[in-house]
């Protein structure tokens, strides 16, 4: 890697994220970059050497403003997107795409992030934590960001030691992990296997969560301007459909949907557990090998907030998903 254009980047990403808190645990990141180093404005992404590695933003989410964080390290506002890459000692070969949740209004970069990355590391598991763009109703951005940053860990796999690369998604980040496993162009951006914790798949009413729905693609109410002509409105009733349907990801599962690992409690009050039980029927139907752990309690957003970290609200089910998950890796890698 061009050492000048990595401290120029490592430059800019501190001046901008400087201000944001900072997690309290011992791994930290090897590296951080910037997606799109002349911002999400310009379409180009990461550049080394004169080579393209990854594709441009594709699009602005339009979001104005200064980023922020709150005091769980939520981040919101994000126009630079970024990933931020963790190493183990000793590696086995695997990587993990993580996609932290946020119900698409922020990004949970501790609990579903940097508390995933110190897990990961120590199973030896290397991870790239994407702190995604907001769609902001800009629906294809945090999927751009995601496939972007596969195209990133995939250019540099082999120095890196790394020969299989999975995904791993919470909530919302679920729903953009499921995206990355079924909406992926080509064998680069494919993730080899999936991780969905509590995962949104499900766009249907009643059955969705609500923000995701919503800030990803409108609600419903936002496609149904009486104002325009019949034809303009039949249009937009016809988008509004084909969205519906290309993000129920359930409807998206294939032969080609990588082997999948789902999480999830039945008293969950926030992504009801159908969405993670339709996708497991999906991935039965189409022979997908799948795992689907189900506890009875741990409600939702419980992530890898251990409790090294805080109040552990998976609690007496942790050392089993943790076993169950660790277990899982070793077996898809084999």
């Amino acid at each position: 890697m061009n050492i000048k254009r990595f401290l120029s980047i490592m430059a800019l990403t501190s001046v901008s994220l400087a201000a944001l808190a900072q997690p309290n645990c011992k791994t930290k990141p090897q590296q951080t970059l910037l997606l799109y180093p002349q911002g999400q404005e310009t379409d180009m992404g990461i550049v080394e050497d004169g080579v393209a590695v990854t594709l441009g933003p594709g699009e602005s989410n339009c979001i104005e403003g200064e980023e922020g964080s709150d005091d769980w390290g939520g981040l919101n506002q994000i126009t630079a997107p970024r990933i931020k890459l963790y190493f183990p000692k000793k590696g086995n070969g695997q990587m993990v795409v993580c996609c932290p949740g946020g119900g698409y209004t922020h990004v949970s970069s501790w609990n579903e992030g940097a508390y995933v990355a110190e897990w990961m590391v120590e199973q030896g598991v290397a991870v790239c934590v994407v702190e995604y763009r907001l769609p902001n109703k800009h629906w294809s951005v945090p999927l751009t960001d995601v496939q972007n940053a596969f195209r990133y860990c995939r250019a540099h796999a082999s120095e890196w030691g790394i020969d299989q690369i999975g995904v791993i998604g919470f909530s919302a980040g679920g729903h953009l992990a499921a995206c990355a496993s079924n909406l992926y162009v080509d064998d680069t951006t494919r993730p080899d296997f999936s991780v969905l914790v509590y995962p949104v798949i499900l766009m249907e009413e009643g059955l969705t969560h609500k923000g995701t729905h919503d800030f990803l693609i409108g609600s419903s109410s936002d496609w149904m301007d009486r104002s325009l002509s019949e034809e303009e409105y039949e249009a937009r009733q016809a988008k509004y459909a084909e969205l519906m349907e290309r993000y129920s990801l359930e409807k998206q599962v294939s032969a080609d949907t990588p082997p999948t690992f789902l999480v999830h409690c039945t008293d969950d009050k926030t992504v009801p557990i159908e969405n993670s039980l339709r996708y497991f029927e999906a991935l039965r139907a189409n022979g997908v090998p799948a795992e689907f752990q189900i506890y009875p309690s741990g409600d939702h957003g419980w992530g890898f907030t251990t409790s090294q970290f805080g109040t552990d609200r998976l609690g007496y089910w942790r050392p089993t998903f943790l076993k169950a998950l660790a277990d899982w890796l070793q077996i898809v890698h084999e």
